[in-house]
């Protein structure tokens, strides 16, 4: 039996869309003489016509990715769309550099390990880019005997 017509009347009585109506298949019968909207109003108060629940995506697979991207899986050459610079930009590299070496230079001075000479000199070695990291910075400061004993 074609009940095209039905499903297409009900589905704007219902504001939704044709796919989204759920006709009884036990009443199918009783609907081939619904002709006129009445018709399906009653049939969708009498509950053979009814509006389906929109359906969803479903996020198991994405949240599963994530669970493996935090273990540090799928994120090989493969998955990366953009370079280097993009996804790690040289700024925040430098920043995340300076600023521990500033604050490991500052340190140096609140406890006297340095003098404030020193620590014009290496902040501004420090800001021309002399210094790989903190490590870097303290080898050269005892390599040059620079560093009192704290």
């Amino acid at each position: 039996m074609n009940l095209r017509n039905q499903r297409r009347m009900a589905a704007e009585i219902l504001k939704c869309g044709i796919g989204r109506v759920w006709i009884d298949p036990n009443d199918m019968e009783s609907l081939e003489d619904a002709i006129t909207r009445a018709d399906i109003r009653i049939a969708i108060h009498n509950g053979t016509i009814r509006k389906l629940p929109v359906q969803g995506q479903s996020r198991a697979r994405a949240r599963h990715r994530n669970v493996q991207r935090e273990k540090g899986r799928q994120r090989g050459a493969g998955s990366r769309k953009g370079g280097r610079n993009a996804r790690d930009p040289r700024k925040r590299r430098w920043i995340r550099t300076i600023r521990s070496i500033r604050a490991t230079l500052q340190e140096l001075r609140e406890a006297g390990r340095i003098d404030v000479r020193t620590y014009r000199r290496y902040y501004r070695q420090a800001k021309g880019g002399m210094f790989k990291g903190r490590a870097h910075l303290e080898q050269h400061l005892r390599s040059a005997g620079l560093l009192k004993a704290g």
